[in-house]
C-alpha cells in the first residue's frame, strides 16, 4: 500500500476528504492517505510541502501561488473549489469600528505570514484604495488567538471565511462589518514536484475519487445536517453556505493563473511572474 500525506483546514470544503476516508474509498485503491487538519491555514501549509511535513495539500490559491513563485518545490494539480472564498472582515463585537473605511491604518489580525488573511488584507485594502504600504499585522495563528487578539486589543480586524466565523458573530466575540470576496477559485490542490515524479499513478487515482465525492456531494441525503453538527453551525447557515459554493473537477487556467498573479505582483506580494509550467501541472 502507497502511504501519501495530506493537510487541509479543518473546514465545511473539506468534508468529502472526510468521507472518502470513512468510506475507505483510498484504502480500496491500495492508497493509505493520511490526513492533517491545520487549522493555521495556507502559511503552515506552505512550510509543510517545503519541508516534506505532506505530500499534498489543499490550500488557497493565491497563497500556494506566491509560495511556488517564491521557490515552493511543488505544482498545482487541481481547482478544488471553483467559486471564490467569501472573506468576512470582523472587528471585536464591543470595538467601535462600524464600518469598513473605519478600519484604514489599523492592524489586522492574521494567522502567520503568507496566509490567506494576509494576503486576502491587501486585497482588500486595494479594493478601498487604502495605502498597502501602510498594512499592519499581528500574528495570531488560529481563530482562537484572532479572538484574544481582537478582544484585547492587540488587533483591530480579521479576515477570515465568513461561515466558519459565523459561530463567533452568533456568539457575541465578533461583529462582521463587511466581506470581501477572493477574485479567483479558491482552494487548489498542490503536489510537491518528487511526489509528483515519484507517485503520479496514485496522484491521479486520489484526484479521481475525490472529483467522484465533490461532484455528487450536494446531492448527498442530510449532508447539511452532518456538516452543521461537524463544524458547530446552524443548519440554515450552511444550506446558504451550500447554494454559494461548487467544487471542481478542473486543472487551472492560464487566465485564472495569470489573474492571481498580476494581482500579487500589483500588490508587490512577488517580485516576478513565474510561467503556467512552473505552477501547474496537469496529470
Amino acid at each position: 500500500m502507497t502511504t501519501i500525506k495530506i493537510a487541509g483546514v479543518p473546514e465545511h470544503f473539506n468534508l468529502p476528504w472526510q468521507l472518502c476516508l470513512e468510506n475507505k474509498e483510498f484504502e480500496a485503491a491500495n492508497i493509505d492517505l493520511q490526513w492533517t487538519n491545520v487549522p493555521e491555514g495556507t502559511g503552515k501549509m506552505c512550510q509543510m510541502l517545503r519541508h516534506g511535513e505532506t505530500d499534498i495539500a489543499v490550500i488557497l490559491t493565491e497563497g500556494i501561488v506566491k509560495d511556488i513563485v517564491a521557490g515552493n518545490p511543488s505544482k498545482i494539480v487541481q481547482v478544488y473549489v471553483e467559486t471564490p472564498l467569501i472573506w468576512g472582515i470582523h472587528v471585536a463585537s464591543n470595538s467601535d469600528y462600524q464600518q469598513l473605511s473605519d478600519l484604514e491604518n489599523t492592524k489586522a489580525a492574521i494567522s502567520r505570514v503568507g496566509s490567506g488573511s494576509q494576503l486576502m488584507a491587501y486585497v482588500n485594502a486595494e479594493n478601498q484604495n487604502w495605502n498597502t504600504q501602510k498594512l499592519q499585522f499581528e500574528i495570531v495563528n488560529t481563530i482562537d488567538g484572532a479572538v484574544d487578539s481582537l478582544t484585547n486589543g492587540t488587533a483591530d480586524y480579521f479576515m477570515w471565511e465568513r461561515f466558519m466565523t459565523k459561530p463567533l458573530v452568533d456568539k457575541g466575540l465578533f461583529r462582521r462589518i463587511a466581506d470581501c470576496p477572493t477574485p479567483w477559485p479558491c482552494f487548489v490542490i498542490a503536489v510537491r514536484n518528487e511526489v509528483l515524479e515519484r507517485e503520479s499513478g496514485s496522484i491521479k487515482k486520489i484526484l479521481e475519487i475525490i472529483n467522484a465525492k465533490t461532484r455528487l456531494f450536494k446531492a448527498i441525503k442530510h449532508i447539511e445536517i452532518r456538516l452543521a453538527n461537524d463544524f458547530n453551525q446552524k443548519e440554515e447557515d450552511i444550506i446558504s453556505w451550500l447554494s454559494l459554493t461548487e467544487w471542481s473537477q478542473k486543472n487551472p487556467t492560464e487566465d485564472m493563473l495569470n489573474k492571481v498573479q498580476n494581482q500579487l505582483l500589483r500588490l508587490s506580494l512577488i517580485e516576478k511572474k513565474s510561467t503556467f509550467a512552473e505552477i501547474v501541472k496537469a496529470l
